[in-house]
């Protein structure tokens, strides 16, 4: 094990205190009442576009801590570097914040996440195209197979009690909690030690499974195996920098476990393209609309356009871009671990569990794993853990990429004449 520099150990230790602080989906959430308010006058005929006043407090100590840090931590070493970008993630997100409701929001944002149009590795496509491609996926199988809502829907109540049992026998016993938030703008969030459901939802089979394997298994498990690192304790952090990573992985891991199914893959897609709406100029009620003509209910839809808009100004042209996120983690990381079973590298693939990173901080630290300074994985999904299983599915996806079907005759399983 390698002993880092004390002033390394200092930095990684400020990281953490002033990251408390700087809670920026909280400080960027709408308060209830104003969901209440537009839904109302939508309902009359007299939708208005929202008024926000963001109460978020300076954050100028945290900024000068997050811009020291390159001062005490140099050299070339892979941990010095994910220092360095994890400082400078908390200080943009702190520029963010002091520039919520202005234009400037805009280009803060796409440097923390990213936009619709960014490229993804081994294609000329972006997020954009990805998306568009899922939608008109969607709108096929509604053709053959009517889209419908679950037959049964769970209160949050409902779910709790299905939920923690199930995080307790992975995570440990009370470890994480399973809380009711009434407030929550998401259907669900996760931390290192309670996940949150949105309270007077409704929720389906889908909902459920998706939820545990998405926040529980992976933002806390990841959270939690970050925080018990020996060193480097801000890989229990959610780092703005993080966040396309885990949200891939997040969302692979729905994947990779049948939990995830067409019609949230049709919502991540509308996503991408309302904020590439907003982007162009569109307005929170056209966003709003937007989702509504897709097939959202109306809470939904505006919940929907809400995330496009949180901290940006709702008249259109800038948006909080973090949902674009989604779509491209999920292609990155799937592509990710494909690379790794091609490359005998599953190896690779469990380190990325170690704690909160990007897929490159995975393989720049590689030595660090090898050699303990960073700590391998304490707890795996269920899934990881059936190496087996996860093999023959990326075995048969390395395989199943090479066949293009769009090159396909139409009619090319007909049987010979």
């Amino acid at each position: 094990m390698q002993e880092l520099p004390a002033p390394w150990l200092e930095a990684d230790a400020d990281i953490v205190k002033a990251a408390r602080r700087v809670r920026l989906l909280s400080y960027l959430s709408w308060p209830t009442e104003i969901q209440t308010e537009f839904l109302t006058g939508f309902a009359k005929g007299n939708a208005r576009l929202p008024k926000i006043e963001y109460q978020i407090p300076p954050l100028t100590e945290e900024t000068e801590i997050f811009r020291s840090v390159p001062e005490h931590v140099d050299g070339d070493h892979p941990i010095a570097d994910f220092l360095r970008q994890t400082a400078r993630s908390y200080r943009l997100a702190c520029a963010l914040l002091d520039a919520a409701g202005t234009p400037k929001l805009r280009e803060l944002s796409e440097e923390l996440y990213g936009a619709p149009e960014q490229g993804l590795s081994g294609t000329t496509m972006g997020s954009g195209e990805a998306a568009a491609h899922f939608l008109r996926v969607s709108d096929e199988y509604a053709k053959a197979v009517e889209l419908h809502d679950a037959d049964y829907c769970l209160p949050a109540e409902s779910m709790q009690r299905e939920m923690q049992p199930r995080l307790d026998a992975v995570l440990g016993v009370g470890v994480v909690r399973v809380e009711i938030d009434e407030a929550l703008a998401s259907k669900a969030a996760a931390g290192a030690t309670r996940v949150r459901l949105r309270g007077g939802t409704s929720f389906s089979e889908y909902d459920l499974e998706q939820l545990i394997q998405h926040e529980a298994f992976i933002h806390s498990l990841t959270a939690l195996n970050g925080r018990r690192q020996p060193h480097l304790k801000s890989l229990g952090l959610g780092a703005p920098r993080t966040t396309a990573t885990q949200e891939g992985l997040a969302t692979f891991a729905e994947l990779v476990t049948g939990s995830i199914d067409i019609a949230r893959l049709r919502r991540v897609a509308l996503r991408v393209l309302a904020i590439d709406m907003a982007l162009e100029g569109a307005n929170f009620i056209e966003v709003f609309r937007y989702f509504l003509e897709a097939g959202q209910s109306e809470m939904e839809s505006f919940n929907s356009a809400m995330r496009v808009f949180r901290g940006a100004p709702v008249e259109g042209g800038v948006a909080f871009t973090k949902d674009a996120v989604y779509l491209r983690g999920l292609i990155e990381v799937h592509t990710f671990f494909r690379w790794c079973m091609h490359r005998s590298r599953l190896e690779s693939a469990r380190a990325l569990f170690a704690g909160r990173m990007t897929l490159e901080d995975v393989e720049l630290m590689n030595p660090s794993f090898e050699d303990g300074t960073v700590a391998g994985p304490a707890l795996l999904p269920p899934w990881m853990t059936k190496t087996n299983g996860l093999a023959g599915y990326l075995a048969f996806s390395v395989f199943a990429s090479q066949i293009h079907v769009s090159k396909l005759p139409s009619d090319y399983y007909s049987p010979a004449t």
